[in-house]
């Protein structure tokens, strides 16, 4: 992995994956569908540990698989921000935009895992 990056916390991917995580977090800070925010903080956060696990695996096999369960993980938060949006757990404009930073992420890791 050392031709991408020394650490795992140098990959871009690994870095919009904690910005979109955190983004997570901050957004249902006051929802009360307990079950709802614990599914959907555990989806974001497990793209970001999934690139990081991955990568610390040290061979391409084994990270390309990480690379995509963290790639469907990211895609589980989209999925989870339309009923978010739906429930009106959080504003549209939000949802919208998080949606796009996750929709980001997913192309990243595609992009990335076509290198490996």
């Amino acid at each position: 992995m050392a031709e991408f990056a020394e650490r795992f916390e140098d990959l871009r991917i690994w870095q919009q994956a904690r910005v979109l995580a955190n983004d997570v977090y901050d957004a249902l800070e006051e929802c009360r569908d307990f079950s709802f925010r614990d599914q959907m903080t555990r989806a974001a956060t497990s793209s970001m540990n999934n690139i990081a696990e991955g990568f610390e695996r040290r061979t391409s096999k084994d990270f390309g698989h990480f690379l995509d369960i963290a790639k469907a993980s990211s895609g589980e938060v989209r999925s989870m921000l339309h009923l978010a949006e739906d429930r009106k757990y959080v504003p549209s404009a939000l949802a919208v935009e998080l949606r796009e930073k996750a929709k980001v992420l997913s192309a990243g890791i595609a992009a990335f895992r076509r290198k490996l």
